[in-house]
């Protein structure tokens, strides 16, 4: 039986929630914001996906590899390809730079979003939001141009609230641009949507962009995996390990 969440996540989120509902049919319309990867999804089994197929891909040529990778579990996935696979055993240079080529070849492709699993809670949470009043905005760094209509269809298949009114998804106009390039320069933007009233990312980083651009807005911090060396996050900045109220 999974023990519950800690109440201090059910106050931040319960909170959000109110504010919603308080604000729901005012002249400026309240806003959540939701990052994608890492925070609504958990897309470590998209790599360990990738890795199990690379595995079928060299074990002829490296069975020692392949078998190192191909029951590799989701859980056993790091922030950082390298990390992931220094973890297995695999250090030959060689074989983390052919590797490394195949999950980057595969991992920002459509195909294998079906591969990603989604953030416990995310679900209700996203539409508890939105049927409280609140707009939803997903503001996420995946690019426009490759991933548009599979986070479409991704999001629509789990239930998320997507193609309805008062539903928004701004992606990056380019994959080359950093994730937090991307934020930094578009959070400020999304103000002609409404009242930023939460902002939900599993960045430290892009929570404190969104402390200074919306100082009265709830912040809140997806405690799974974020870039190595990432910034300590501001104090008043609430960190939660998911979406869940019960």
């Amino acid at each position: 039986m999974r023990p519950p969440p800690l109440p201090h996540q059910i106050v931040v989120l319960e909170r959000v929630l109110r504010r919603a509902g308080d604000l729901a049919g005012s002249p400026t319309e309240p806003i959540v914001v939701f990052d994608l990867d890492g925070t609504l999804y958990d897309n470590r089994a998209r790599t360990a996906q990738i890795l199990a197929e690379y595995a079928g891909e060299v074990a002829a040529q490296f069975p020692e590899v392949a078998a190192a990778l191909g029951e590799l579990a989701p859980t056993s996935v790091h922030y950082l390809l390298s990390d992931t696979l220094r973890a297995a055993g695999i250090t030959k240079v060689e074989i983390v730079s052919d590797a490394t080529r195949y999950w980057r070849d595969r991992f920002f492709a459509e195909r294998y979003l079906k591969y990603d699993a989604v953030m416990e809670g995310a679900v209700e949470y996203t539409r508890a939001c939105h049927d409280a009043g609140a707009g939803v905005v997903y503001l996420a760094g995946r690019d426009v141009t490759d991933l548009l209509p599979g986070t479409v269809t991704s999001l629509r298949k789990w239930g998320f609230p997507i193609g309805e009114v008062g539903v928004g998804l701004v992606l990056k106009p380019d994959a080359t641009l950093s994730d937090e390039a991307f934020k930094r320069a578009t959070m400020p933007s999304l103000r002609r949507m409404g009242e930023v009233i939460a902002f939900f990312d599993n960045e430290p980083a892009n929570c404190n962009v969104a402390r200074a651009t919306y100082p009265d807005a709830i912040v809140g911090l997806i405690e799974t995996q974020s870039v190595p060396g990432a910034p300590k996050p501001d104090a008043s900045i609430e960190a939660i390990a998911n979406f869940r109220l019960a």
